[in-house]
């Protein structure tokens, strides 16, 4: 072979390699690039950015579509989405996008303190509050959730669902097996896992393939130890990090981890939840969305499944609400505005969150189409005392979440609780006076 070939074949193999580290690392790329396609070839079409691809989500997202369809069937609607449990491959794409001015007609975004750093206060979105004028919304959402999506007297997203986070649910088949009674107490849950794990079953399904399900059981256990106002003082500095009873969390959340599958690292939230269904594990500790993918694979609520408050939460409601925001900008921005007509209105979230699992911000929703649990869910959220869930956003800024995120990753390495407990406070004594 002469020089000349090697070097072409040289050439050849080195774009491939950077073609291929460009994919494996921002896959929005490929994606974008479609979605591009499809708008150039038809200009009326609708693209929703979203990250709902997991049983439930997935058909409420669908049957939207099909709503949204029925009043515009000229429209084509381009289903943009990127798998990952709660946004985290999103995020990265949706970035790109963004900074690229290449903005979806409409996004999902977790309602709090991130949606407003990262995309209001960067002059990203167009207020909709005329959205909220214009179909008599303003006293028909939670207030808990509007406030979480204002900034300066203006509203700039439609909030779809309320999910709630602090909850563990249970295979009721293995809890029959057993004669299990479902635990009140930290303590409780600890002895129901020994028992579980005594007789060769896994006790907790755990898939943190995307880190966040782990930051979330710590969250379920600084809820379960701490109650509902010290929780919240965390994010104010009235309650301190390096304390006693936060090392205690520490602990727990190590101690906990050890009744999970061996595996947990190479699972997604939805592949975890389908080792309960399986009898693989006994539990997971996970938000509600489960509820609907447990439906979506089709068992019944309470013969086949069951739920219970993460033991020591009683009373606290850990919330969090997907909503969806206008960009400006946005290529099909009439299109955009109908479908958040869709979203806000009582027949468009009657019938997304019943297949979802998920109960509706919309204080006039109709309870006659939710099941046991999300009848259960709505009565929780009205009389219990509410938290924002910050792994979902809900309570602090990414920022802050990713420095937590790292901590408690670290410790799992190095099973350092005073040190971990000691991070924790530097982190929050930096996010406060930076605010």
């Amino acid at each position: 072979m002469n020089k000349a070939i090697i070097i072409t074949l040289g050439a050849i193999l080195i774009i491939l390699f950077i073609f291929l580290f460009l994919v494996l690392n921002n896959p929005g790329i490929l994606l974008q690039n479609r979605i591009k396609s499809v708008n150039y070839v038809n200009h009326n079409t609708l693209e929703i950015f979203s990250w709902w691809t997991a049983g439930g989500e997935a058909e409420g997202l669908r049957e939207l579509y099909r709503l949204y369809n029925l009043s515009n069937p000229g429209v084509e609607i381009v289903n943009a989405t990127v798998v990952g449990g709660a946004g985290t491959n999103a995020q990265a794409v949706l970035n790109t996008r963004m900074e690229g001015n290449s903005p979806p007609d409409s996004f999902q975004v977790h309602a709090g303190p991130d949606f407003v750093e990262t995309w209001v206060k960067q002059g990203l979105l167009e207020p909709i509050t005329f959205l909220y004028e214009n179909n008599g919304w303003i006293d028909k959402f939670s207030p808990d959730v509007i406030e979480r999506l204002s900034y300066e007297g203006e509203i700039y997203a439609v909030p779809l669902n309320i999910h709630r986070g602090n909850l563990v649910w249970f295979n009721t088949s293995i809890f029959r097996k057993y004669k299990l009674t479902i635990p009140e107490t930290p303590e409780e849950f600890f002895s129901t896992m020994e028992i579980l794990a005594n007789y060769g079953i896994t006790p907790l399904a755990l898939g943190d393939k995307n880190i966040w399900p782990t930051i979330r059981l710590f969250e379920n256990i600084l809820i379960a130890r701490l109650g509902g106002e010290n929780y919240k003082g965390l994010w104010t500095g009235t309650i301190h990090w390096n304390s006693e009873p936060i090392k205690t969390v520490l602990m727990d959340l190590l101690n906990m981890l050890e009744y999970t599958n061996s595996d947990h690292s190479a699972l997604t939230w939805d592949e975890a939840v389908q080792y309960v269904i399986d009898g693989k594990c006994a539990m997971i500790s996970i938000g509600d969305f489960a509820e609907g993918y447990f439906r979506a694979e089709g068992l019944t609520p309470e013969e086949d499944f069951g739920w219970f408050t993460f033991p020591g939460s009683q009373g606290v409601f850990s919330m969090f609400s997907d909503t969806f925001a206008l960009p400006k900008d946005a290529e099909h921005r009439e299109n955009a505005i109908q479908w958040l007509e869709l979203l806000g209105s009582k027949r468009g979230q009657d019938v997304f969150n019943p297949i979802k699992g998920s109960i509706s911000p919309r204080i006039d929703s109709d309870i006659r189409y939710y099941n046991n649990y999300l009848k259960l869910a709505r009565e929780d959220f009205s009389s219990n005392f509410i938290v924002g869930s910050f792994i979902q956003n809900a309570e602090i800024t990414a920022k802050w979440k990713k420095q937590i995120t790292e901590i408690i990753l670290k410790l799992i390495i190095d099973r350092d609780v005073p040190r971990a407990a000691q991070s924790l406070q530097a982190a929050a004594n930096k996010q406060i006076n930076s605010e």
